[in-house]
């Protein structure tokens, strides 16, 4: 048997960190078993289609590193791969069932079903539909269905008895048939429903294990019932525990938790973020958290699903990308950090530099702007106490008399290298038998007014370059002598 399994999301929005985590898992689940993983874009709630959702859901995936074997795009042997599209061979399964007995026709209006839920909820009861056109004659129906009249078709729950499934995850799951709804297979536009199609679905497109969220274990035995009525092979059934925001909360978008792609506009690397999720409600066995994607296949297995809830935690997530962000060659990190480098007015300089002090102190590539935007404007109102530091014996006094005697010899210096400014500087502490902390302070604080900066004195002079470190440097001696 060949492992095929399944990502469906419906197009109404982005790529969220639960729905990445599912397209993740059932991806190395197929490739860890030299299986299929088919994309099917599930949109039967036309109400809840967004525009351009399925082009982010495909460029979310992509950039995820998570691809498909078959799909919308890719077409495959059990096309089409959008539900729509599929629309006409749903009602003929769903009149197979009413022939059998195992679902009917239902002409009741949205008035008379309004009515009775409210009358259902007068009484405290839950509402649930109460069979009534199950009892219809053959007759009756047949003259409603020519006369054209509106219908859906529902699913003939037994009124008595268990419908159950075993799950990897949660074990085996009963539930007593009288709990349970006529859900409504086709709706009154000829659409199906989501729990009918799905079943539909995974049985003709032979998907062997169907690994989804456990939101859906409620409605698990349902579907069981619609496998047993076709007389078909149930799936293995894979429920994921929910990927929480805090020990009461589900992350979710409506919550204005991110999703993948506004990790990615945050600064996070695609490859960082894809880690961390695989171990969101995952374990290899041991104590290893960095993989590569080869590695992550290797190492996955559904025996290291966990059965309890997973918490984001965005603490950790930022420490990984960091981590990874560290690990990334000089020229790598440049090309993730020139966007925000362009837009933190900082493009131009040095970009070997830069990468060079700014590398062990990114986290996130959102950071750069705040470590460099000095470079690209001084403000010029810094207060007068940053050139006061004890550690390099300094104090506006001892600065006013280092700049005054410093600035003309950087004015004539031949070349303003980083090499040719580090030589000149460093001579010239050691002549005057000064710290270096003494001579490099002053220069620091009057070229950046901070007292924290990626890089120090020299760093900053060769990115500002020589015009701008001057200027900056007599402004200092003008509000020292004030």
């Amino acid at each position: 048997m060949t492992v095929r399994t399944r990502f469906a999301p419906s197009p109404t929005g982005y790529l969220h960190i639960g729905g990445l985590r599912t397209a993740l898992y059932a991806h190395l689940f197929a490739k860890k078993n030299n299986g299929v993983f088919v994309l099917r874009i599930e949109d039967t709630d036309q109400a809840r289609y967004v525009e351009g959702a399925i082009d982010k859901i495909y460029s979310g995936l992509h950039l995820a590193g998570i691809n498909w074997d078959e799909g919308p795009d890719l077409g495959g042997d059990y096309g089409p791969y959008i539900q729509s599209e599929r629309k006409d061979m749903y009602l003929p399964y769903a009149k197979q069932l009413v022939e059998s007995g195992k679902a009917y026709y239902c002409f009741c209006t949205k008035e008379e079903l309004d009515e009775r839920r409210a009358a259902a909820e007068a009484r405290g009861e839950t509402f649930k539909y109460d069979k009534h056109c199950l009892h219809l004659s053959k007759e009756e129906v047949e003259r409603r269905l020519a006369a054209g009249e509106p219908y859906v078709i529902r699913q003939n729950i037994p009124e008595h008895g268990e419908a159950g499934f075993d799950d990897v995850i949660y074990g085996r799951i009963d539930v007593d048939c009288s709990e349970l709804d006529d859900n409504v297979l086709i709706k009154a536009d000829g659409m199906p429903t989501y729990n009918f199609a799905n079943v539909i679905d995974d049985h003709t497109m032979g998907i062997t294990h169907v690994m989804r969220g456990n939101e859906y274990l409620s409605s698990t035995p349902k579907y069981n019932l619609l496998y047993e009525a076709f007389g078909w092979e149930k799936p293995v059934y894979i429920h994921l525990t929910p990927v929480m925001k805090d020990a009461t909360r589900k992350l979710s978008k409506r919550h204005g938790d991110p999703g993948f792609e506004d990790l990615l506009a945050q600064g996070y690397l695609a490859e960082a973020i894809v880690n961390y999720v695989a171990l969101v409600g995952w374990s290899p066995g041991d104590d290893r958290e960095f993989f590569t994607r080869e590695e992550l296949t290797e190492a996955f297995s559904i025996e290291g699903l966990s059965k309890s809830p997973a918490i984001f935690d965005e603490t950790k997530l930022r420490w990984m990308n960091a981590e990874y962000i560290r690990r990334l060659s000089p020229e790598e990190y440049i090309k993730h950090a020139e966007p925000y480098l362009e837009a933190a007015g900082v493009g131009h300089m040095d970009k070997h530099i830069l990468a060079r002090i700014l590398q062990p102190r990114t986290e996130v590539f959102t950071d750069i702007t705040a470590m460099v935007d000095f470079l690209a404007k001084l403000d010029e109102d810094y207060s007068m106490d940053l050139f006061t530091n004890k550690k390099s014996k300094t104090n506006p006094e001892v600065c006013r008399n280092v700049l005054e005697d410093v600035i003309p010899k950087l004015a004539a210096l031949p070349e303003w290298t980083e090499e040719a400014l580090h030589e000149f500087l460093m001579n010239y502490a050691a002549e005057h038998e000064m710290k270096n902390g003494t001579l490099l302070w002053p220069i620091r604080i009057a070229m950046s007014g901070r007292t924290v900066t990626p890089g120090g004195a020299i760093e900053i002079a060769a990115l500002l370059g020589r015009e701008e470190s001057m200027r900056r440097l007599n402004l200092g001696l003008v509000k020292l002598k004030a």
